[in-house]
């Protein structure tokens, strides 16, 4: 019915896409295997009364895993917020108080007395965010954010 010519020209192309398709499944896994092992840790969030709440801003590459402490001294009630910062991550968890949460989405975090919140996170889009002191207006009571692609 077939040539031999024809049959053995679609065993190579079935092959062919297989061997492809197979590639292209496991790639993705063998790139990110062990990503979540391979942390940058960045410097902390400083919520202080009238203190910066980063020394400069952060350089960040999306893809890749960081995680951060968000750290308050107890002089005031602060909290920071940072709604499209925090939508443009993919958060592995939140720790505080040694208690793991894997939220769904983040918006803020607010303390009201001393206390540290470690975020797990991968930047997915790139792009300057900015985290900051709820209706604050000066450029020390925010952190920036600038996510490479």
């Amino acid at each position: 019915m077939f040539s031999t010519c024809t049959t053995t020209k679609f065993l190579a192309l079935v092959v062919t896409a297989l061997t492809t398709m197979l590639f292209l499944a496991s790639s993705p896994a063998m790139a990110q295997s062990g990503l979540l092992k391979k942390k940058t840790k960045l410097a902390p969030i400083t919520l202080s009364a009238g203190k910066p709440l980063a020394a400069a801003p952060y350089e960040l590459e999306a893809g890749k895993y960081y995680t951060i402490d968000i750290v308050a001294d107890g002089s005031q009630e602060l909290g920071i917020v940072g709604p499209e910062f925090f939508r443009n991550l993919w958060i592995e968890e939140v720790v505080i108080n040694d208690i793991e949460v894997r939220p769904l989405g983040l918006d803020s975090l607010e303390f009201d007395s001393e206390g540290k919140a470690t975020i797990k996170f991968i930047p997915i889009r790139p792009g300057t965010f900015e985290v900051k002191i709820p209706n604050s207006r000066g450029d020390t009571q925010k952190a920036t954010f600038v996510v490479k692609g």
